[in-house]
């Protein structure tokens, strides 16, 4: 057997067997055994037994070191052949011997070796018992072969259960693991694209800005060294629209990954709150509105509305940095097809999605969060005529569970 879990979670219940059986057979003897000096060699012979299970066998259940499981099973052996000697009856032993040698045994064949060495010791007790005659051995070959058949049988079969429950118990913990080790790869994967998105807007925006105030900040103290304090004073107004940009820049970033608020209110209504704080922050006008398509509407799982949120975050992050557009409208709207979607129109300056540079708008990563949710992005846009920016993604009709968001 490669693995003895089964017998380690089962210690208690092979003591209480153990200790059973040994008390039945004290009870035999005490009651019609032997006497005198064979029933003292008996009791002897019983203590011997129970203190080596109880130092020796047991401890070795659990640590499964190979010298007190070979050493047990040689004392077993012994015993029990020389209390069948004293007192047949004591062949009860055999009820919880022949199970002990498969409890230590590591492999099949060392079970088969010490189940063969137990009825040998049977055996020589039995012949020495009732004289060493072929009658003798012929009439107790029988039952000794029965034992040995049944011994091996039971232990195999056990042996090969337990190997299997292991087997299946490891195909187990090695699943969860695995299940663990991708939703870590997951995981930092997500980390790591979000890191580099948000270093992405940082040099876009923020590092840009401050290489500017640098460069100015220099050129002003080598002005006011000249002493053109006219020229100092145009360039420390240059720093200070730069700065003022940057911490505009800022806000964007920090209102892009805001917490979402989505537990104690609507994706509407969350909808509402970022266009209003958009709006006070940039002068920018946003509408938002909502339609259905039927009576059913469509129920979104949290998951999808993080989507659509984070869409129209994007999307008013992008009108903010590149747009100078007068007015936002987001529209979201649900249908009887089965799915939900969000449109983010501005009318501002508008660009080519065609020639879109990697760094720039946001575009790839909102394309890789819908995609990654089932859904689809369009972005229709050209210079001077605005942006639509549209989600879809798939729902499930009211009544039917959601997914839970991850």
């Amino acid at each position: 057997m490669s693995e003895t879990g089964f017998f380690v979670r089962t210690v208690v219940g092979w003591d209480v067997a153990f200790w059973a059986m040994l008390g039945v057979v004290l009870v035999i003897m005490l009651a019609g055994g032997p006497t005198g000096g064979e029933l003292a060699w008996a009791l002897a012979l019983l203590g011997l037994l129970g203190g080596t299970y109880a130092l020796v066998g047991r401890p070795a259940i659990r640590t499964r070191k190979a010298r007190p499981r070979h050493t047990y099973r040689v004392v077993l052996a012994l015993v029990v052949g020389a209390l069948v000697y004293l007192q047949p009856e004591a062949g009860f032993l055999l009820f919880i011997a022949f199970p002990q040698v498969w409890v230590f045994s590591e492999r099949v064949r060392e079970g088969v070796a010490y189940t063969f060495l137990i009825i040998c010791g049977l055996a020589v007790a039995e012949m020495a018992r009732s004289g060493w005659s072929s009658n003798v051995f012929i009439a107790n070959l029988p039952w000794w072969s029965v034992s040995v058949l049944v011994s091996l049988v039971f232990g195999t079969w056990v042996s090969k259960i337990i190997d299997e429950s292991e087997q299946r118990a490891e195909l187990i913990r090695t699943l969860k693991r695995t299940q663990a080790e991708l939703a870590a790869a997951h995981h930092a994967a997500g980390v790591v694209a979000e890191r580099e998105r948000i270093a992405r807007e940082i040099h876009d925006t923020l590092a840009q800005g401050f290489t500017g105030i640098i460069t100015l900040t220099g050129a002003a103290q080598a002005l006011v060294a000249r002493g053109d304090r006219g020229q100092a004073l145009a360039r420390l107004g240059a720093i200070e629209d730069i700065a003022r940009d940057n911490l505009g820049e800022a806000r964007a970033l920090v209102a892009a990954f805001s917490p979402l608020g989505l537990d104690d209110t609507t994706l509407v209504e969350a909808l509402q709150r970022l266009a209003t704080r958009f709006e006070s922050e940039t002068g920018v006008r946003v509408t938002v509105s909502a339609r259905t398509g039927d009576d059913r509407g469509a129920v979104l799982s949290t998951a999808h509305q993080v989507v659509l949120l984070r869409t129209a975050q994007e999307a008013l992050a992008n009108v903010r940095k590149h747009a100078a557009a007068a007015c936002v409208e987001i529209v979201l709207s649900t249908g009887a097809d089965g799915h939900a979607a969000i449109e983010v129109t501005d009318d501002g300056s508008g660009f080519e999605p065609t020639v879109l540079t990697h760094g720039g708008f946001g575009l790839a990563g909102m394309r890789g969060r819908v995609e990654d949710a089932g859904g689809q992005l369009q972005v229709d846009s050209a210079p001077g005529a605005g942006t639509l920016i549209r989600v879809r993604l798939p729902a499930t009709t009211r009544g039917t569970a959601a997914p839970a968001a991850t």
